[in-house]
């Protein structure tokens, strides 16, 4: 037997490989369990931190109520609180559907048409500057008070990253892997879809994520304006009569739907990225 059989060493590189591939995957599931551990720590020290706090100061209610008083106001608002966030809920999902349905095709006219990005790309970067707010009474005129102009305002507020990222994204490409693309006798589609398109999804993913964390702020932004449902309109009810601990129950449910739908969004994410996009990015956070 061989010395590098008694230590146990491997011994071939097929078992060295296997053995990096092991250390990999465990720096990997170590690196997950710290990123949900860590932060579920940090808010378990902060409510415990809150909690006696209040109660030692003697903080009152309605100025800052302590956590177990907010809690208690969710169980006896349950019900209330799960009318509203379906209604937010619908109000986000819609108004993020029509951003990426709006949003990619006017990205793919801005990179595959420079005319029209020349034309348009600047009216867009404009247009930012405006405040949505400004004009959600205007489509409050436009269309009402029912779901369209809180859905509208959700899309005008969520689609812009979407736009950017994506131009930008199928337009970070090395020529090197165009020209090789070529050479192999790929055509325009068959470079897009196998060559563009891939390299592209790690930014276009990121401006989905930046999308969906605006459009909770757009279709709270409609609620407030005008508002006759939705956990914005509820915030409002309770600021208005003064339920702190209520107010601060919608403010937890609209957390719990943003988190909930960029988790949603970085599970697709690792789905359609390729593996070794994932990869790195797991291996540049751990260099942080």
């Amino acid at each position: 037997m061989s010395d590098t059989d008694r230590t146990g060493a491997p011994a071939t590189i097929e078992e060295i490989e296997a053995q990096v591939q092991r250390n990999l995957a465990t720096r990997a599931a170590r690196a997950r369990v710290a990123g949900v551990l860590y932060p579920v720590a940090v808010i378990v020290a902060v409510l415990a931190l809150w909690e006696a706090g209040t109660r030692a100061l003697g903080v009152p209610v309605f100025l800052l109520p302590p956590p177990s008083v907010i809690v208690a106001s969710m169980q006896a608002h349950a019900a209330l609180l799960m009318h509203h966030a379906w209604v937010t809920t619908l109000e986000i999902i819609l108004g993020y559907a029509l951003s990426i349905l709006v949003g990619v095709p006017l990205a793919l006219a801005i990179f595959l048409w420079p005319p029209f990005a020349r034309s348009v790309l600047p009216l867009l970067v404009s247009s930012q500057a405006m405040p949505k707010v400004a004009v959600a009474p205007l489509l409050l005129v436009w269309f009402g008070f029912g779901m369209l102009p809180k859905v509208l305002i959700a899309f005008l507020i969520a689609f812009f990253p979407i736009v950017i990222n994506t131009a930008v994204g199928l337009a970070s490409i090395e020529p090197e892997k165009i020209h090789l693309a070529r050479s192999m006798g790929f055509g325009p589609l068959a470079t897009f879809f196998k060559i563009r398109l891939p390299n592209a999804l790690p930014a276009i993913f990121g401006g989905l994520k930046i999308s969906i964390t605006l459009a909770v702020v757009g279709a709270v932004v409609g609620e407030f304006v005008g508002g006759d449902a939705g956990l914005g309109y509820l915030l409002m009810v309770a600021n208005g009569s003064m339920d702190t601990p209520l107010l601060f129950a919608g403010i937890v449910g609209l957390t719990v739907l943003g988190v909930a739908f960029y988790l949603l969004v970085e599970l697709a994410e690792r789905l359609v990225v390729p593996p070794h996009a994932t990869a790195a990015g797991i291996r540049a956070r751990e260099s942080m």
